[in-house]
């Protein structure tokens, strides 16, 4: 892997989540969009399904030797070993209910190995990307990038500790608590925005007990390029355990006596 094989596909990452945020805007707050239930009864409009469309679209056009995961329309092997792996709406339960804290994310693994991330926010015009050894960057409607980069807080005492809700799996209630309660303040803004605020410095840890490969595939590359740490509940850096912290670093260990074992 080299930079001469990331930086394109991470311009293509940065460009397409951009075309596809701005398409679900378009859906944003439209009282006529339909919204329908899939086989886990997760919500889903049209507006997830085109974003999609897009993104695979632009993919295959540029990249067509590259994979393709995505949580609307399945997996397409590749042969390049790269996979590029798509949430066009990480978040459609607020998207659907007009809570602009939704984003479109887009991740590209290499070899098993998350190494780009774009985490675009179009109705707070808000972007945050990265690429392994590139550094994370963060943008804010026409400002340049800015150099994104995780608090020095060193304690959970100090932290701004966030989760996507606040109903938890049986198993994991009691550590769920025990981390709220240990942080100075605990707020459910929750989905990709959470690891963004953890990104930038603006919250300590962000914690979700069920995620799905493609809400983390982008999110790791940016959290940790911005001096951060992405791991399952047991302080392993994965996206496939099937769940989700981010911290600044400096408070991980706190944050996985709390959580490992549960």
């Amino acid at each position: 892997m080299h930079n001469d094989e990331l930086s394109p596909r991470l311009e293509l990452a940065l460009a397409a989540a951009r075309e596809a945020a701005q398409l679900t805007l378009g859906y944003f707050r439209n009282d006529a969009l339909a919204v329908e239930l899939k086989h886990d009864d997760s919500p889903v409009t049209v507006a997830d399904r085109q974003a999609e469309q897009l993104l695979r679209q632009r993919i295959a056009d540029e990249f067509p030797a590259d994979g393709i995961l995505g949580e609307e329309f399945g997996e397409m092997p590749g042969t390049s070993g790269y996979r590029w792996i798509l949430d066009p709406i990480d978040g459609t339960k607020s998207f659907i209910r007009g809570v602009p804290l939704y984003g479109t994310l887009v991740g590209v693994e290499h070899r098993q190995q998350s190494v780009i991330g774009v985490s675009v926010f179009p109705a707070i015009d808000e972007c945050i990307y990265a690429a392994t050894g590139q550094g994370a960057w963060y943008l804010r409607g026409d400002s340049p990038p800015q150099r994104a980069r995780v608090s020095k807080r060193a304690l959970l005492a100090e932290a701004l500790v966030c989760s996507s809700d606040t109903r938890f799996p049986v198993a994991r209630q009691e550590a769920a608590a025990r981390l709220q309660q240990a942080a100075l303040v605990s707020r459910t803004w929750g989905d990709c925005y959470g690891y963004l605020l953890v990104a930038t410095g603006r919250a300590e840890v962000m914690f979700d007990a069920i995620m799905n490969v493609w809400d983390a595939a982008a999110i790791q590359p940016i959290v940790v390029e911005a001096g951060g740490t992405f791991t399952d509940w047991q302080g392993r850096p994965t996206i496939y355990s099937g769940e989700g912290i981010a911290t600044n670093g400096l408070v991980l260990d706190e944050v996985i006596a709390i959580t490992q074992g549960t």
